[in-house]
């Protein structure tokens, strides 16, 4: 006579193997690979400082960024990266960014008429991400 495990002690079993993984290694970085990772925790960074007035200083030399208000950054989270895609960005491509990411506001802040930083472009230089533009976005409801 064979004894198999339950079902629900493999599950458990398999939970924890994933637990221990994950905290070897950031969800984001399973997600997006490491390169997408760095772009989210670069963006949650500049979103806190853009929050407090001081997002300019991750702007890439000579570039010419339109911050706004730091409102306007309040509660924003950084969600998709992508590497830079020149057909769905012309405006942005003779900036040469190497990366896009999107940004989403807080549900509390969804009204008509909200503008906001939508997606930001990064450059990579030498292993470190600076911005080059940020497009702001309009809600519409």
């Amino acid at each position: 006579m064979t004894h198999r495990m339950p079902r629900a002690a493999v599950a458990l079993a398999l939970i924890a193997v994933a637990g221990v993984s994950l905290t070897a290694c950031s969800l984001d970085s399973l997600i997006w690979g490491a390169d997408g990772a760095h772009v989210i925790s670069t963006t949650e960074q500049l979103i806190d400082a853009a929050s407090a007035g001081d997002g300019a200083a991750f702007a890439c030399d000579g570039a010419e960024v339109e911050w706004g208000e730091s409102a306007a950054w309040s509660g924003l989270s950084a969600e998709e990266p992508e590497k830079f895609v020149a057909e769905h960005w012309p405006e942005q491509a003779e900036d040469d960014p190497s990366w896009s990411i999107n940004l989403s506001l807080p549900f509390e802040r969804v009204e008509s008429a909200t503008r906001f930083p939508g997606d930001v472009f990064y450059r990579d230089e030498a292993g470190e991400l600076c911005v080059v533009d940020v497009a702001w976005a309009t809600v519409i409801r």
